[in-house]
């Protein structure tokens, strides 16, 4: 069992940056894939970034690529989504999660892979 909580949402305009943490319990985070979603008002929940255990492999979401960067501080228990360039568009509620299966390389981004879900923090960018 593990829980994650996020923070550093907030409101910003296009083209600044915010930094988003993912703060999990539990002792085996290490052996979690991760994963940030996003789901904006009437639209379905939308991989935007993950990453492998050791966090030496990540993944994006088509629209997101180039301008956020995810990683993770094990010893930390904590993953992060760094976002830059940010855009009207990217206004949502971001949610963190956990997957508690697979093995060191391996990266999901449906949302019915992930096992664990945080209660999201709301970014919103005005243009």
């Amino acid at each position: 069992q593990v829980q994650l909580v996020e923070s550093g949402g907030g409101s910003v305009q296009a083209g600044g940056s915010l930094r988003l943490s993912c703060a999990a319990s539990g002792q085996t985070f290490s052996s979690y894939a991760m994963g940030w979603f996003r789901q904006a008002p009437g639209k379905e929940r939308e991989f935007v970034a993950g990453i492998s255990w050791s966090g030496g492999d990540t993944y994006y979401g088509d629209s997101v690529k180039g301008r956020f960067t995810m990683s993770r501080d094990n010893a930390k228990n904590t993953a992060y989504l760094q976002m830059n360039s940010l855009k009207p568009e990217d206004t949502a509620v971001y949610f963190c999660a956990a997957a508690a299966w697979g093995d060191s390389g391996s990266i999901y981004y449906a949302v019915q892979d992930y096992d664990y879900w945080g209660q999201g923090t709301r970014v919103t960018v005005s243009s």
